[in-house]
């Protein structure tokens, strides 16, 4: 055992830090992803488009300061406003001209009618930006590399990846806790997911409670593809691929859990990432392995409740 770790130390000790990244990304959309469906009730299939024009909109903002001459540290503004825009702009027209017509519906009807929409964004995503592999890695430039010191072996990796991304996610997971339990908007929202009904009888607008989950959703799923952006080529089906493992994280973690999506992300983005390194064979079933043991174990998700619902 000691020898194999010796022979492999290097790729575990990249495998750690590369999962960890990804599952800062993951995190992201999966987080939000819970926040809409445990208000508007609603699982969201487009919600990995809105990661992907996220994405797409922070390489172009990119791409345009830089032609402007400005510093590569001008790419974080871009990455900021890009996931400003996609939730701003794209998150109140979802919400209100498709998604409010089907609250309360069959969940097939709303399966068909998210994918559906998720179809639609991906060609318009085609319209815009071809299918060209887009890069811009401004942001992750600015910062340089770090050398992590792992047992015997060094590791040079980026300050992006090691710092930036892990950082967001986790000062968005304590935002979120923070916002939902301690601020009023916050308790309001609890109230509706809690019981949608009682909170409409004492003067709630549970209308815009939805607009505003849904909105602030996306522009987490958005902010995800943002930060994503500087990491990777952007290519077509970037957005289904991220919408199939942010499911395997809700679904691991419980359907309407926050903390608990974090968790989970962490479980399935470093089983990723150690089945590519050392088992590629593997990598794309591990996440989904994970998954399904745990359903074995607890159909509800590791942190859900059967009988109750929570944000």
């Amino acid at each position: 055992m000691g020898q194999w770790f010796a022979e492999n130390g290097l790729l575990i000790g990249l495998a750690l830090l590369d999962g960890l990244a990804y599952a800062a990304l993951v995190f992201m959309v999966a987080v939000g992803l819970n926040m809409v469906f445990g208000v508007l009730r609603i699982v969201n299939v487009a919600h990995g488009s809105l990661f992907a024009i996220g994405a797409y909109a922070a390489a172009s903002i990119g791409l345009f300061l830089a032609s402007l001459g400005l510093p590569p540290i001008a790419g974080f503004a871009a990455l900021l406003l890009a996931a400003a825009l996609v939730g701003g702009i794209l998150g109140p027209l979802i919400e209100r001209l498709v998604l409010r017509r089907i609250y309360g519906q069959e969940e097939v009807l709303q399966l068909l009618v998210t994918f559906a929409l998720f179809m639609i964004l991906e060609d318009v995503q085609k319209l815009i930006w071809g299918v060209q592999p887009i890069f811009q890695d401004a942001p992750m430039k600015a910062l340089g590399t770090v050398d992590v010191p792992f047992g015997e072996d060094v590791i040079p990796f980026t300050a992006y990846q090691l710092f930036v991304l892990p950082g967001v996610a986790l000062a968005t997971l304590a935002g979120l806790a923070w916002f939902l339990r301690r601020t009023l908007t916050g308790r309001v929202i609890v109230a509706v997911t809690t019981d949608k009904e009682a909170a409409m009888a004492m003067g709630i607008d549970a209308a815009k409670v939805t607009l505003l989950t849904f909105t602030f959703g996306a522009a987490l799923a958005a902010l995800g593809g943002a930060l994503a952006s500087p990491t990777t080529s952007l290519v077509p089906g970037i957005g289904a691929q991220t919408i199939v493992l942010s499911f395997a994280v809700v679904a691991t973690a419980g359907l309407g859990q926050i903390e608990g999506a974090a968790i989970s992300a962490l479980m399935i983005g470093l089983g990723r990432s150690i089945a590519v390194y050392l088992a590629p064979e593997f990598e794309v079933v591990v996440p989904y392995l994970i998954m399904v043991a745990v359903l074995l174990i607890r159909p509800q998700g590791l942190f859900g409740r059967l009988e109750t619902r929570r944000v």
